[in-house]
């Protein structure tokens, strides 16, 4: 059984801005330790499997290329998409360029795991519930009741796999308690298991405008040595997530529940959330100072950067950017950095 991990680096990350930009998203940086987020993803895989099959923004494949060559895993194949259009599109192209009995891991390139040996193990059970033709996702187990994900409401357990219910969409908080507190409900992780030609067919089934647009994008590809440059025509997909395209409408979907230290990190307070912190809750890095600051994200790439006698705020300083913001308002970042894209300044770049 050929295992085939498929990296999704296509995003770019604004909730981190000004550290993650469009030319130098998060997935390129190094947010906690010394490897890159898409190192790290790599190296937590087990040893039976394949090198990495890698779909990314055309403008990142000699990046992603030279940071896994720098620990000795070079990708089998990078994807250049000319165009973003969400995860359907790019697993799909995925699965149209495996063999067809392979089993692909599709994988986010910016998620965090802290307990690799816990994730390896759900990735075996994963892998062995894949190739009963099973499409499976995991699903977090939830430790607070947190809005800024999706949950799968889960069935019964069957070999350490629980049948798919249902997807649920990003709650408000009291519906988020219910949720944790009825044991039935898992984070939606966004990380997926299953064989390229099961994928495939089922992508046929309810996402056939998908797969005409990538089966002329790889007909009009163009390669260099392991550089795949996707045709214009990719362009014609829709935009749509595998979630919404294959997994809410399919009924082969299960779920395996994964507790491993997980996260996405989609913004600055999960990243504050995920680091190691000092006696006032307070992350400090790179050239910082903090005086009766607490539970704060402060964080410099250059010049000494000095905060007193505030909390719960983010401060971040990129040299040719400064980010101030309430810990509790980290998601919209996102809102500043759309604002700043359509004044067209140069830093969102």
């Amino acid at each position: 059984m050929r295992i085939v991990p498929v990296l999704l680096s296509g995003g770019v990350g604004t909730r981190l801005w000004p550290l993650s930009r469009s030319s130098m998203p998060k997935q390129l940086q190094s947010l906690l330790g010394d490897k890159t987020m898409v190192q790290a993803t790599v190296e937590r895989l087990p040893d039976r499997a394949s090198r990495p099959l890698v779909v990314c923004n055309a403008s990142h494949a000699d990046a992603i290329s030279e940071q896994l060559a720098e620990i000795g895993r070079e990708p089998e194949l990078l994807v250049a998409e000319p165009v973003g259009r969400n995860t359907a599109p790019a697993v799909a192209a995925a699965a149209l360029l495996a063999e067809p009995h392979a089993i692909l891991v599709v994988l986010p390139a910016d998620h965090v795991i802290a307990d690799v040996e816990a994730f390896r193990k759900a990735l075996d059970v994963a892998v062995e519930a894949a190739g009963q033709g099973h499409l499976v996702t995991f699903g977090v187990v939830p430790d607070r009741p947190e809005t800024g994900y999706g949950y799968i409401e889960v069935g019964d357990a069957h070999d350490g796999w629980r049948r798919v219910e249902r997807f649920v969409e990003k709650p408000d908080r009291t519906t988020a308690a219910v949720y944790v507190g009825s044991g039935r409900h898992l984070w939606n992780s966004g990380m997926f298991v299953f064989e390229a030609s099961e994928i495939r067919s089922e992508l046929e089934r309810h996402a056939p405008e998908v797969v005409t647009a990538v089966d002329r994008a790889l007909a009009d590809a163009s390669r260099e040595g392991r550089l795949l440059r996707l045709g214009a025509s990719f362009a014609e997909a829709p935009s749509v997530s595998i979630d919404y395209a294959v997994m809410e409408k399919t009924d082969r979907a299960v779920v395996v529940p994964l507790d491993a230290g997980w996260s996405d990190v989609g913004s600055w307070a999960a990243l504050w959330e995920i680091s190691e912190r000092d006696q006032d809750d307070n992350v400090v890095m790179g050239e910082a100072e903090v005086l009766d600051v607490h539970r704060s994200y402060v964080r410099s790439e250059g010049r000494l950067v000095a905060v007193v006698g505030v909390d719960d705020v983010i401060v971040v300083d990129t040299g040719d950017a400064v980010l101030v913001a309430a810990r509790d308002r980290a998601q919209d970042v996102k809102r500043l950095v759309d604002r700043l894209a359509r004044r067209g300044r140069p830093e969102v770049r």
